[in-house]
């Protein structure tokens, strides 16, 4: 049986459902962590990408939500658990271009039906569940094939 992996760094950020003034915030945040950290650019990039997707989506349809980061030697992890509406139709709401998003979140630029198919194409592992009424779980795994730059 193998042991979990010892993590390099852990932390979780808070995001605050409809506020889309600081939307994209924690996933900047995360980009700048793994930069410094001297991760892989295309790991960093794929972390960024859904990580971002993550927060849009909180921010557009969940009152609250978190999203935890893990960063060992060989992945990052990237969980986003919401409190919100939760999705009825998980297979439906994975297809390209289906969305649900009101008139105010496409005048924004959001809502486009991507989001959740680009977590799903980035990543090297998805796992997404809801429960209507409730909220929603993503998470999300990106190996690192090789050595950190410098050590």
């Amino acid at each position: 049986m193998s042991t979990p992996e010892a993590a390099l760094y852990e932390n979780s950020f808070f995001v605050e459902g409809g506020n889309f003034d600081t939307a994209g915030s924690v996933s900047s945040q995360i980009k700048a962590l793994l930069k410094h950290m001297r991760l892989p650019n295309d790991v960093v990039r794929r972390a960024a990408l859904v990580t971002y997707e993550s927060e849009i989506n909180i921010v557009s349809y969940a009152d609250h939500g978190r999203i935890y980061l893990k960063v060992t030697s060989d992945y990052v992890m990237i969980e986003a658990i919401d409190k919100g509406q939760g999705i009825a139709d998980i297979e439906l709401a994975m297809q390209e271009g289906y969305s649900t998003a009101t008139d105010k979140i496409r005048e924004m630029g959001f809502g486009a039906g991507m989001g959740l198919c680009n977590i799903r194409n980035f990543s090297d592992f998805f796992r997404i569940t809801s429960d209507v009424g409730k909220g929603t779980h993503l998470k999300m795994v990106i190996k690192i094939d090789k050595l950190f730059d410098g050590i």
